[in-house]
Formats: C-alpha cells, structure tokens, sequence
C-alpha cells in the first residue's frame, strides 16, 4: 500500500465508515458462526468490531506493522492476530466458520494469486461456513489512489465463476457506489 492508502485506511473517519456503514452492509442477513478469519486486517478498522460478532476472530495481515499494531492496541481475548499471506493461508483445513476480506484481493499481485486466494478461503471455512468480500471497481480515481501500490481490480462479472471453480456454492455480488458486496457459502456437504 502506499503513504496515502496507509494513512486513509487507519483514520479515524474511515474506521467510523467501517464499523457503522461498511460492515453492517456486508454482514447483513450472514450468520457468520463461531470463529471468523479476517483477511487483511491492515491497521484493524474492522477488528474490533468484528468481535463483537463472534466468540473468536483471527486477524491475518501481510504487514508485520500493522499486525504488531493491532495486537498491541486491542486487548480483547477472543481474538488472535497473525502475519500471513491471503494466497497462502497458515491454517489448517476447515478452521474457520467464516472468513471476511475488506478491501483485500485488489491488493494481490495477478488474478491468478486471486484465484488461489478464493481457493485457500474454501479450503480453511468448515462446510456451511460463508465467505464475505468487499471490493472496490476499476476507475481512473481507484487507479489514481493505488498510485505506487498494487491495484489488480477485481473483475466482478469473473468472481462467481472462480468462486465456484474453488468449490463455492451459491456465488452472490451485489454493487454499491462502484463497489460491491461478494458472499458464496461452503456447501454443507460434497457431491457425491
């Protein structure tokens, strides 16, 4: 990320923005479970609040700042807070109840990494257990911002079909403001 993005992401206005208008929008109608995996945490404007939202949260964050950051300011005890990579999740299978990624898989270098990253999720959610993204769309001002920094737009129209490539049922999108709102859900059981 760069300077810009690095200070946005921990102002005070933009950790007010996700936890009263960002995540009750995402979160709406999900039951989320037990123990959520927040993807790229960056400086934790959605930490806190997130749990409020479950027994336990862990928190993964590329940049060992912003993960030694957050586990120095909040000292709830039902959550943990890791270095890790999206592409390459350090956790075991079927971890997790669901999994959460805010403003992240624009970050990832290739569609590619991407995909692997829609494949990862599955891989650590339980059957049943529901992933939810927040992206932001292509556009010259998105471009501009993500001036010195990786920025891979998500394709919104190819995501339910890598979503479903990587196992998910039900892929869903819904747009807002030139972002939207990804959920696809584990299936409970395999197909024969």
């Amino acid at each position: 990320m760069n300077s810009f993005e690095n200070w946005f992401c921990a102002s005070s206005f933009w950790g007010c923005v996700t936890r009263k208008r960002l995540l009750p929008w995402l979160l709406s109608g999900t039951e989320l479970g037990d123990h959520i995996l927040e993807i790229g945490a960056g400086p934790g404007a959605a930490t806190e609040e997130l749990r409020n939202y479950a027994a336990r949260v862990t928190s993964l964050e590329y940049s060992h700042e912003f993960a030694v950051g957050i586990a120095r300011r909040i000292r709830s005890t039902n959550g943990a807070v890791l270095r890790g990579d999206t592409s390459a999740l350090p956790f075991p299978e079927k971890t997790f109840s669901s999994a959460i990624a805010v403003l992240v898989l624009h970050h990832l270098r290739t569609p590619q990494l991407q995909e692997r990253a829609f494949s990862e999720v599955f891989r650590v959610l339980r059957p049943g257990g529901v992933f939810l993204a927040f992206e932001i769309q292509d556009s010259w001002l998105n471009r501009v911002i993500h001036i010195r920094s990786t920025f891979v737009p998500v394709a919104a129209a190819a995501v339910p079909v890598q979503l479903a490539a990587a196992g998910f049922s039900g892929p869903d999108i819904v747009f807002r403001r030139g972002a939207f709102r990804v959920r696809a859900v584990r299936p409970a059981r395999s197909n024969p």
